[in-house]
């Protein structure tokens, strides 16, 4: 039977025991405590430091540099009418500008897109300041199917001329693909793209009006549409049908289309 010593010795050890596992938890308490604070440390430095560096893009200073763009036109011999290379440094690629072609058939109106082709759109601009493209024809009228174009741009109306550079291809990236998965695209009723020989990045002034939805490899940049009353003026001159010089379907207009001023709306 156990003695009133032997339970105040039982009482106590059981203290013992009890504050001993108290200290541990407490231990392990401030241990878990320390590591969950440099974690949160941790976190906080490497967020610090990716917003950082994702908001200055690497460089110093707090200012968000607007996004520039070069655009190379490398030079050729031979330019079909005296004009002045376009610029090549800080090339706007935002934005919309409209064009008014007063041609011998009728008003045609463009919009174009510098997010779509801005080095194209730059050039295009440049010749249009400096009447590049005043009192010339459009030298070529396509009726088949699958192609229904006219082409303009050219001074020397002989399909050959330019403008004494050449500009980087821009090709279409927001067009439908063909039926058959032969790996064109569809061109659609009031595009307004450039012409360019088979080489890569040989456009230059010459440049096409779709007046009906055309079958073409995706190698021809777009950079901008046909108005309303561009795509009534292009309709008449289909309608009047073309020479078929170049074939069944393809020639000059058979009325002349002629573009007597381009002059800049916007």
């Amino acid at each position: 039977m156990a003695t009133n010593q032997m339970r105040r010795e039982a009482a106590k050890r059981k203290l013992a025991s009890q504050q001993q596992r108290r200290a541990e938890q407490a231990r392990r308490r401030k241990r878990v405590a320390t590591i969950t604070t440099a974690a949160v440390v941790v976190v906080v430095v490497v967020g610090v430091v990716l917003l950082t560096t994702i908001g200055s893009g690497g460089g110093s200073g707090n200012q968000a540099a607007a996004p520039t763009t070069a655009c190379s036109y490398p030079t050729e011999t031979g330019a079909a009418k005296p004009n002045n290379p376009p610029s090549t440094d800080d090339v706007p690629d935002t934005g919309t500008v409209g064009v008014a072609l007063t041609t011998s058939a009728g008003p045609i109106g463009l919009t174009l897109d510098r997010a779509e082709a801005r080095c194209t759109v730059n050039s295009f601009v440049s010749l249009v300041n400096q009447k590049y493209f005043d009192d010339t024809i459009c030298h070529r009228l396509t009726t088949g199917e699958g192609l229904k174009v006219l082409q303009c741009g050219d001074p020397t109306g002989t399909g050959t001329g330019g403008p004494g550079y050449t500009i980087p291809d821009e090709p279409p990236t927001k067009l439908a693909p063909a039926p058959g998965g032969s790996g064109s695209v569809i061109y659609p009723r009031g595009t307004v793209a450039m012409a360019k020989t088979s080489a890569p990045n040989s456009g230059g002034s010459q440049f096409f009006l779709v007046y009906g939805d055309s079958t073409l490899p995706p190698d021809y940049t777009v950079f901008g549409t046909v108005d309303a009353a561009g795509l009534a003026t292009l309709d008449k001159i289909a309608a009047g049908g073309e020479d078929d010089s170049n074939g069944t379907g393809d020639g000059k207009p058979k009325t002349e289309v002629r573009i007597q001023t381009a002059t800049l709306t916007s």
